[in-house]
């Protein structure tokens, strides 16, 4: 099987608009989270969120594509330009023919369904704009990286709530890996922060209204976030006969299911998915110098992946952070915006830590990096993603 690189990287997320500007204010501890600047704002329980601020499309996108693209879309388009452009990437016509994309989302074109469903039943509008369906999408962004990048081999959409991009990403490496595509983009992208979106993540009574502190004892719940993080992962052998800087190596990737409950998460479906994501690896859990939480600072969520981490871990649980106390939870791209900061550890040797963090709680890790990042050398990095339903999915990355 070839062995599978990450060659390029791009993002957009509260913390910077590119992944040099993400990673950076991840190293720094900077936290995105703010009040929301969205109609109805003031309706909200939670009014605060991880939003990109001051996006302006009109500055990167014609008047044709603005018509045509979803705030999500957009943010999945100028992420991919950001990844293919450091990747280098100039496919020729047999190439491209094989090479795809495939990224996660669970909300699709929810900013475009939100102001749709106001024209038409709270403004009595019998109409709406005929790009309405294809905006809203969840193929979308898919569909318009393939035709801007020209790229005509596997292409699809992976909606698996808070896993999805981590599920894509490791589809995208299993074909890769296979020999099925040279080059996969890949990652995921959302812009749920509407007030349609919030609202119903209210109805769950999970949402924080001062700011997300997982695994701290007085957490209170999660804060969602909004971007999207697109990586190019390639054969290694394709990637070195053209001179690609090679960022990090995919090594290992599970995906297993809770069979439990719609909501509430399973140790059992944790620890499974990790342990099956090191056994592709071929990796002994010590190996792993590192680990991204899911860590949602939901009471549920923080203690039993604390529980699965120490049940795989045994005495010997690396350092683990969430970053979604800086960049909120970017729900269908949270993954993909998580796997920079497994680059960072990675390739600059820096921990990011969890912000927020205030006192210990004894069901939860001990060493979550608190609230300022560690300088350490590690070779593994492992990235779980935890979604409603159950569904699993981890990935190992090793040092290029």
């Amino acid at each position: 099987m070839a062995r599978v690189v990450i060659t390029g990287s791009g993002a957009v997320t509260s913390l910077g608009r590119d992944a040099a500007q993400t990673m950076a204010a991840m190293a720094a501890g900077r936290v995105g989270i703010g009040a929301l600047d969205i109609r109805d704002a003031d309706r909200l329980i939670a009014p605060i969120g991880a939003q990109v601020k001051a996006w302006a499309p009109e500055t990167m996108f014609t008047v044709r594509e603005i018509s045509l693209y979803d705030r999500a879309t957009q943010f999945a388009v100028e992420a991919a330009r950001q990844a293919v452009a450091q990747a280098g990437l100039d496919l020729p016509g047999e190439m491209a023919a094989r090479a795809g994309v495939v990224l996660g989302t669970a909300g699709g074109g929810l900013g475009t369904t939100d102001d749709n469903y106001r024209a038409v039943y709270e403004e009595r509008k019998d109409r709406v704009h005929p790009f309405t369906v294809p905006r809203l999408m969840h193929s979308a962004a898919v569909s318009h990286l393939s035709m801007i990048h020209g790229l005509r081999g596997p292409a699809f959409t992976v909606s698996t709530a808070c896993a999805s991009a981590n599920h894509a990403m490791g589809l995208a490496f299993q074909m890769v890996r296979s020999g099925a595509a040279p080059v996969m983009l890949t990652g995921g992208a959302e812009a749920m922060l509407t007030f349609g979106g919030i609202k119903a993540w209210e109805g769950l009574r999970v949402m924080a209204r001062s700011g997300c502190r997982p695994f701290s004892l007085n957490r209170e719940g999660m804060v969602m976030g909004e971007g999207a993080a697109v990586l190019v992962f390639e054969d290694r052998d394709h990637a070195l006969a053209r001179g690609a800087k090679i960022l990090a190596e995919v090594v290992g990737f599970a995906m297993a299911s809770d069979a439990g409950d719609i909501v509430m998460p399973k140790q059992e479906g944790a620890e499974a998915v990790m342990r099956a994501a090191l056994a592709d690896a071929g990796m002994d859990p010590g190996a792993v110098g590192y680990i991204n939480a899911h860590g949602t600072g939901t009471q549920a969520n923080d203690r039993i992946e604390s529980a699965a981490i120490r049940a795989v871990f045994g005495a010997a649980v690396p350092p683990v952070s969430s970053t979604k106390s800086m960049h909120g939870h970017c729900i269908g791209a949270t993954g993909a915006v998580e796997l920079l900061a497994c680059l960072l550890a990675l390739k600059d040797g820096i921990l990011p830590p969890t912000m927020g963090w205030e006192a210990a709680d004894p069901d939860c890790l001990e060493d979550v990096i608190p609230n300022a990042a560690r300088r350490a050398e590690v070779e593994v990095v492992l990235s779980n993603a935890f979604a409603f339903g159950g569904l699993n999915a981890a990935l190992v990355l090793r040092r290029a």
